[in-house]
């Protein structure tokens, strides 16, 4: 039976408050068999969920597409919930039932109908208000009838929102961070439930957030303006059809709040004697507080929130109290985390007590924050007195596994304490898990690196005074994120941020939001995101779109590399970070020996090829071809440059000959001996030596020029440096350093140390695409045709990996035999609606006449649709379904599919 499943809207099911006005749908397909492909669709738009109020239909649509199709023709209006239903057919001659009716509503799609006023803590006591965050409120009437009751809400700083005394939704840190002099994100929120009749008060709290408080490590603030305010509209719709909007404006009222401090680096002070009780309940005298003040800022700025929420994810209770050598009292939270504490105490009236953030204890197991340099990372509270107070912060976050306690009445126990994670609100899409548990771990901290830096924008740490948008290590990390979560919201809200604050000349700044200096941008690998990530995202998810948006950024990238020298093909001047924090770098320095014009070239070819590949796919014809022509000129100059007659290269590291293979710049006979020697370099050294730039591709390059055994070396080494050093000294997150902390304890340093840096976790892109074995075929992107190809590890005995793409779920998984005369064994899912070509490992024994345990040929089993002997192996060309191939290495066997195993 055939069923239309999962529905969604520009990634997500029933959005609200979307800002397309040329929304996109997706589905998936649910079959009882195999080999399942769609033939046509069609979709249906209405004003009402009976479909009574049809406004599009597509009729039956002849068509295998089932992600991101474009509702062509359909004129989308503010404020609107549009119903969708899909139907699909198939090429089995079924025909689906209607799918679950599922919805998007539309925000504000013009700025002109933002009705509301900017409002602020008035100017004239500003003084008397110090460091505390002001919060605002209002009181309003409510008829009988609502149906339907949406706040839309931003600021500048962080906000919360109050209805009634109790908070309005679980988003926190809006409304994020993005180039607020030139993009400002607003949040919708749907409030139907709790507009009853009567008096209702509606109340904001403003935190500083990104807009004003510190940023970087010069303490620099106010880098967006010097004054925090919010904007807010509230519109109800009655059942008689009539309309009631409540609007920010001079009749708020204004107060501080008990937050007397809040920075992102510093963490928050909170006195709980100045709380107001009842601040935001409609019966509250605000008699006394201050009249709110209009401010005049720009609303064309204004744009509907397009990326995932930060919210709550999970919680987690301290593993252990400890008591330092020190005499610090401590707790333990057993993981690297990223969000805050909630804790509960009973405490005399006016006590301060303090919780003091870390990442690691050092070698004598004191309290260490060294690491953290100017951030204070502490929460300090005073109490109310007389009952039992619970406390988390509001508008700040912190990096840490130990948090150290002051003040609090003993005794001190670990269950008054909860570790609030959070992180942007992504789906999970992936699973990686194998026979060494070191690796899993690996795993563990490569994923939780990524919550703890995907907090609205990825950042390069999450503890440190920081924790900014850089380029290079957004790029690096990139391809490992699609894996593990769906990251098309994310990055696209990023890029946007990256366009927009782009030079003039395409110059990319180093961070992104750009919080730095003018001067501070465009270096080899780090402005290259501007390219590699929107290329990226449209590999994976197959989203024209993301390259359509940023398409114009990519190109002036390309044009800015152009005009920097003499020579159009080379790119050998200007500042760059290079092979950043490489082993082979000088002592004392963080720049790796590769040298910085190889890098820069290396990457100048790879951006234009990436570039060209957009170009072909948006069709773009005469670019591509322009395009072409540039890539085969920076080539050849390439290679005249850094590659000898006798087809070495010039510059000796692992660095340079990972990018000369993984970027295609070397072929033939050159190609096969650059491959050669990096093996050797690699052997040589015992280990690797890459940096930032190196390590993503390392492995990849020496599984694709067939030293697979000494990537899977590199993967399985306890020793340092490797990434399993790490987990043996107790990481749960990837560290920035090889060796953060070093055999004896001691730490590499204490100026640019993070315990919690993505980077080498890139290392995850390989455990999927090769050890596991997913990938996709770059001429169907999105994994509408699956490349799957496990290439297993000497040491591990099995490797089990899934990944949720926008069809379904695959998975591709091996055993290897526990005997000499044991079978391997390979299991595969394939999603439907598309197909998969499928590499055995080790299939020597296992040839194209072979046969299933039934006795069918291996060719006409269902859903196989090819068997073919190639240079890696047997491959099969599969339809949709679950598949399981058993052979012995060495002797006949039969593939046996999995609804005969």
């Amino acid at each position: 039976m055939l069923n239309v499943i999962d529905p969604r809207c520009e990634y997500r099911r029933n959005p609200i408050g979307i800002g397309e006005r040329r929304p996109r749908i997706s589905w998936r397909l649910q079959g009882d068999r195999r080999d399942v492909l769609q033939t046509a669709y069609r979709i249906q738009v209405s004003l009402d969920d009976a479909f009574r109020q049809i406004v599009w239909d597509s009729g039956k649509v002849e068509s295998d597409a089932s992600t991101h199709i474009e509702l062509d023709g359909l004129s989308v209006k503010s404020r609107t919930v549009y119903y969708y239903r899909i139907q699909a057919w198939d090429n089995g001659g079924e025909t689906s039932d209607w799918s679950e009716t599922a919805w998007w509503e539309t925000g504000l799609l013009d700025y002109r109908e933002w009705q509301a006023q900017w409002i602020a803590y008035p100017e004239a006591h500003l003084a008397a208000l110090g460091e505390a965050c002001p919060i605002f409120r209002r009181t309003f009437d409510v008829r009988d009838g609502v149906v339907s009751a949406r706040i839309y809400a931003t600021a500048h700083g962080v906000y919360e929102l109050q209805l009634d005394g109790r908070r309005v939704g679980d988003w926190y840190m809006t409304p994020g961070w993005t180039s607020y002099n030139k993009r400002l994100q607003y949040q919708t929120y749907d409030v139907t439930e709790r507009m009853t009749p009567g008096k209702h008060a509606i109340g904001i709290g403003v935190g500083n957030g990104w807009y004003k408080g510190n940023l970087a490590w010069s303490d620099r603030r106010n880098i967006y303006g010097d004054r925090s305010a919010a904007l807010l509209q509230l519109h109800l719709v009655y059942a008689d059809g009539s309309e009631e909007t409540i609007v920010t404006d001079s009749e708020w009222r204004a107060a501080p709040s008990a937050v007397l401090m809040s920075e992102i680096y510093h963490g928050e002070t909170y006195d709980a004697s100045l709380e107001q009780p009842g601040w935001c309940l409609p019966a509250f005298d605000d008699s006394s507080w201050l009249a709110a003040e209009t401010v005049e800022f720009d609303k064309s700025r204004l744009t509907a929130q397009y990326n995932e929420p930060v919210r709550p994810i999970e919680t987690i209770k301290p593993i252990a109290l400890l008591r330092t050598p020190a005499g610090e009292t401590v707790l333990d939270m057993g993981q690297n985390m990223v969000g805050w504490i909630r804790f509960t105490v009973r405490a005399e009236a006016g006590r301060e007590m303090r919780l003091q953030h870390a990442e690691v204890l050092d070698a004598e197991g004191n309290f260490y924050t060294e690491n953290l340099r100017s951030a204070k990372q502490t929460i300090t509270y005073r109490a109310k007195g007389g009952e039992t107070e619970t406390y988390e912060p509001h508008y700040t976050f912190q990096g840490f596994r130990y948090v150290k306690l002051e003040g609090f009445p003993e005794p001190v126990e670990p269950e008054q304490f909860t570790g609030v994670v959070i992180h942007s609100d992504m789906t999970p899409t992936g699973r990686f898990a194998c026979s060494e548990p070191l690796v899993n771990q690996l795993h563990h901290n490569i994923l939780w690196g990524l919550k703890g830096n995907f907090v609205d924008v990825p950042t390069d740490c999450p503890q440190r005074d920081e924790r900014l948008g850089w380029t290079g290590d957004a790029q690096m990390f990139a391809r490992t994120a699609t894996y593990l979560m769906n990251v098309a919201p994310f990055f696209g809200k990023w890029l946007q941020d990256l366009a927009a604050d782009q030079l003039e000349d395409g110059g990319v700044p180093f961070v992104i939001p750009n919080v730095l200096s003018e001067k501070e941008h465009s270096s080899s690998a780090w402005g290259d995101a501007a390219v590699i990530i929107p290329w990226t995202l449209y590999l994976v998810y197959g989203d024209k779109r993301i390259l359509e948006r940023q398409y114009d950024s990519m190109t002036a990238w390309i044009q800015y590399i152009r005009k920097q020298g003499g020579d159009e093909a080379l790119w050998n001047t200007g500042f760059h970070f290079g092979d950043w924090l490489a082993l082979d770098s000088k002592p004392g320095s963080y720049f790796g020996a590769t040298d910085n014009d190889f890098i820069a070239t290396a990457f100048y070819a790879y951006s234009v090829s990436l570039l060209r590949d957009a170009a072909i796919a948006l069709g773009k014809t005469a670019d591509a071809e322009e395009l072409r022509a540039l890539h085969e000129r920076i080539v050849a100059a390439f290679r005249r440059e850094f590659v000898t007659p006798a087809g070495r290269l010039a510059v000796p590291t692992q660095t340079a000959h990972v990018l000369a293979l993984t970027f295609g710049l070397v072929e033939g006979d050159d190609r096969k001996r650059i491959g050669e020697r990096l093996a050797k370099l690699v052997e040589d050294a015992g280990h690797l030596t890459t940096g930032f730039v190196g390590t993503p591709y390392l492995n990849h390059a020496l599984s694709t020029a067939g030293h697979h055994e000494i990537a899977s070396r590199l993967l399985l080494r306890t020793e340092y440096p490797s990434w399993l050093y790490q987990v043996t000294k107790g990481a749960t997150t990837v560290w920035e350093h090889w060796d953060g902390i070093r055999e004896d304890g001691t730490f590499w340093s204490k100026d640019m140390n993070s315990f919690n840096h993505y980077a080498y976790g890139s290392i995850g892109d390989w455990l999927y695409r090769v050890v596991a074995g997913i990938d996709t075929d770059p001429s169907a992107p999105g994994y509408k045709r699956i490349v799957l190809r496990p290439q297993p590890v000497a040491g591990l005995t099995w490797a089990d990996g899934a990944f949720d793409s926008m069809y379904g779920e695959i998975r591709c998984a091996w055993k290897l035999p526990d005997k000499p005369d044991g079978e391997i064994e390979v299991t595969v899912t394939v999603p439907p609606n598309t197909t998969a070509t499928l590499t055995l490992p080790d299939s020597a024994s296992l040839t194209p006449d072979a046969v299933t345990e039934s006795g069918t040929p291996l060719d006409r089993a269902a859903g196989v649709h090819g068997v073919r002997r190639g240079d890696a192996g047997l491959e099969l060309k599969l339809g949709s379904g679950t598949y399981r191939f058993a052979y012995a290495a060495s002797a006949a066997a039969a593939a046996v599919p999995a609804s005969q195993a």
